[in-house]
């Protein structure tokens, strides 16, 4: 049902170890044919690179999992339920402007009823996912909190939202704001945290990948990270910033 991976960086740097087994993800060891994307960040604006092709047998795919350097990305392959049939619109991640910047998002699950619910005017989805349909009402949600210099009112509404839609099914997602690289697990997800010679950097992904101590997410568990290192982690009790774990070092 879908498979996520981001990660964030201190400084770019090849991803290549982990995205290699992530494209193989699409569709040939793992039950996600229908569709792959990339965005990553070159600046302030984020590059999208998506395909309804299958991502393990797709050469753009691969020259991209090869090739790619970037300290923020947020990657996907799918599973088609809704709607069934693949096609670029429905392709993950999907972004949308709000509060001046631009927003990535990336879902694995599958939610009830967001589709139907009234849309927001200011946040139309392009396709008809119950995925990008929830990402709208994320953005709905925190515009009137989101501010750059403090993070703790808008990443409160955020893990509000993003506990009220899980209880419509499973909800497991990745956003960024070309800043921050946020990750919310709501039953599977897994997270590694790390830095070497060239700094620190975060990664996250639905199964682990590469080598390295990748940890389970508690359930409904946002974890918050900013150039590699880990800022802050919600609660469904509330936001929290405790000392992170011990990263590991060299495992890239």
């Amino acid at each position: 049902m879908c498979e996520l991976f981001g990660a964030s960086s201190s400084t770019p740097r090849s991803l290549s170890r982990w995205l290699r087994p992530f494209r193989l993800r699409g569709g040939e060891s793992a039950d996600n044919p229908d569709g792959w994307g990339v965005a990553f960040w070159s600046g302030a604006y984020p590059n999208i690179e998506k395909s309804p092709e299958p991502g393990w047998s797709s050469t753009h795919f691969l020259q991209l999992s090869e090739s790619l350097a970037s300290d923020l990305v947020i990657a996907h392959v799918r599973k088609a339920r809704h709607p069934p049939v693949p096609s670029v619109e429905n392709t993950h991640p999907f972004v949308h402007a709000c509060c001046g910047r631009e927003w990535v998002f990336a879902h694995n699950g599958l939610i009830s009823g967001v589709v139907e619910s009234t849309p927001n005017p200011s946040f139309h989805p392009v396709g008809e996912t119950d995925s990008e349909h929830a990402f709208c009402q994320i953005l709905a949600g925190i515009v009137g909190t989101y501010a750059t210099d403090d993070h703790q009112p808008w990443l409160n509404a955020l893990n509000r939202l993003a506990d009220a839609i899980a209880t419509r099914g499973k909800f497991n997602f990745l956003l960024s704001d070309g800043r921050i690289l946020m990750a919310y697990g709501h039953d599977r997800l897994h997270y590694l945290e790390s830095s070497d010679g060239r700094g620190s950097f975060a990664l996250v992904a639905t199964e682990p990948l590469a080598g390295g101590q990748w940890r389970p997410f508690a359930s409904q568990e946002l974890r918050v990270y900013q150039d590699g290192v880990f800022l802050a982690r919600n609660f469904p009790q509330g936001f929290d910033q405790p000392s992170p774990e011990s990263p590991d070092k060299g495992a890239e």
